[in-house]
């Protein structure tokens, strides 16, 4: 074991612009020469859903490097840690090798970042999904408490992390779960519900039985703070891996925008919403581009800045 030393460290908030209202990320900026071990005894003690370590990029083409731990073991890749991460290596002095544009190295290779004021915005890495089979979504669904009627897609979804996505009928539905996470952990599922923002005018109610209506239509806002419309709300439970619900996940928001989109339950620029069950406020700005590429955005704030001994 390598003799601990003090190393600069950042506990950030992510997917928000006020701190303590969206994910928290503890960040070690200089990761070097600390073993699999330590990563993850420090990953344990802290308690986040995740904990990243920076290290010098192996890759040319990477601007710095990451490794990711959530308190149970590594992941190859996670949304609000790139964020997060990003966020602490910049504001600790990080050079970007091209203007307006980060490149972050990890366990799924590389992760294009860019900048548009002081919002970061990850590209989502390739997404595998299958339909599951019904015997599986009926028991994913009964976990969750939610009825047949109540489901209007599902799929397997695996951009690094593997998420079982499932799309409801609004987003009363979503706010109002209330799963049975140890069936959830007995069938070794993490699973992602969403649901748009039910229409409180009767006369959509039709258009709702229509997914180009429901991703198109003249949906009902939900007031964000700053006057936008909150498009979607999510909620992720990941008992197998020992979070009950995360408050804010960029993976499967990511997972999520590329299955929606290209099925058209919704528009190819759109504003998530999670953690509202949690006493939290997180925004996920969603965007494809004129190439057809996923953006990930959101705002991260540094609550804890300073030093930790490692």
């Amino acid at each position: 074991m390598n003799p601990m030393k003090s190393r600069p460290f950042k506990q950030v908030d992510v997917f928000t612009a006020t701190a303590y209202y969206g994910n928290p990320l503890a960040v070690v900026i200089d990761g070097q020469d600390l073993d699999d071990a330590a990563m993850q005894r420090f990953a344990q003690w802290t308690n986040l859903s995740e904990t990243t370590f920076l290290l010098p990029p192996t890759d040319p083409a990477a601007d710095y490097r990451v490794r990711i731990f959530t308190p149970g073991g590594e992941l190859p890749f996670a949304g609000h840690p790139t964020i997060g991460s990003c966020h602490a290596w910049l504001q600790a002095g990080g050079k970007p090798k091209a203007a307006g544009m980060v490149v972050q190295q990890c366990g799924a290779g590389l992760v294009p970042l860019r900048r548009d004021g002081s919002r970061l915005a990850f590209a989502a890495p390739p997404l595998k999904r299958s339909a599951p089979s019904p015997a599986l979504l009926a028991k994913v669904a009964g976990a969750l408490g939610l009825k047949a009627q109540q489901v209007i897609a599902a799929q397997v979804l695996d951009n690094g992390p593997v998420w079982f996505g499932l799309l409801v009928n609004d987003a009363d539905a979503v706010l109002a779960l209330q799963p049975d996470h140890r069936a959830l952990k007995e069938l070794g599922v993490k699973a992602g519900v969403a649901g748009v923002p039910a229409a409180h005018d009767t006369s959509l109610l039709i258009g709702r039985s229509n997914r180009e209506a429901r991703a198109f239509g003249n949906r009902p806002a939900v007031p964000n703070e700053d006057g936008t419309r909150i498009d979607l709300e999510v909620r992720a439970f990941a008992e197998p891996i020992g979070v009950q619900e995360d408050p804010v996940t960029g993976s499967l928001n990511a997972s999520l925008a590329e299955w929606l989109i290209a099925d058209g339950h919704m528009p190819e620029r759109y504003l998530a919403a999670q953690g509202q069950c949690l006493g939290r406020a997180g925004r996920v700005y969603i965007e494809r581009d004129a190439e057809g590429r996923i953006w990930v955005g959101g705002d991260a704030v540094t609550c804890v800045d300073g030093s930790v001994t490692l």
